[in-house]
């Protein structure tokens, strides 16, 4: 069991930046790929990025291409999510969210949201 808590959301202006974390609890966090995803009022949750176990891989959506960029500290069991050039489209309740451990799949894979583990979220919401 992974329980896992955001943190770090906030509002900003368009073009502003805002880090999130995300906090895993146990003993087993390096064992686990790490993602975020999101979801804006009246939409369906997006998938954000994900960075495997070791660290060394990573996906993205298109939409945040070159703007946000996944890490992760598997000796504080956090992973984050740098947000730049922040845009109003951004706004959403973003959430952390854990994998099978030890699996590293296709970016389709975590782009249609298999994960083990949810976070509760936190909000992010860019003004115009």
């Amino acid at each position: 069991q992974v329980q896992l808590v955001e943190s770090g959301g906030g509002l900003v202006q368009a073009g502003g930046s805002l880090r999130l974390s995300c906090a895993a609890s146990g003993r087993t966090f390096s064992r686990y790929a790490m993602g975020w995803f999101r979801q804006a009022p009246g939409k369906e949750r997006e998938f954000v990025a994900v960075i495997s176990w070791s660290g060394g891989s990573t996906y993205y959506a298109d939409s945040v291409k070159g703007r946000f960029t996944i890490s992760r500290d598997n000796t504080k069991n956090t992973v984050y999510l740098q947000m730049n050039s922040l845009k109003p489209e951004d706004t959403a309740v973003y959430s952390c969210a854990a994998g099978t451990p030890y699996y590293w799949g296709s970016s389709s894979y975590y782009s249609n949201g298999r994960m083990d583990y949810w976070g509760q979220g936190t909000q992010v919401t860019v003004s115009s």
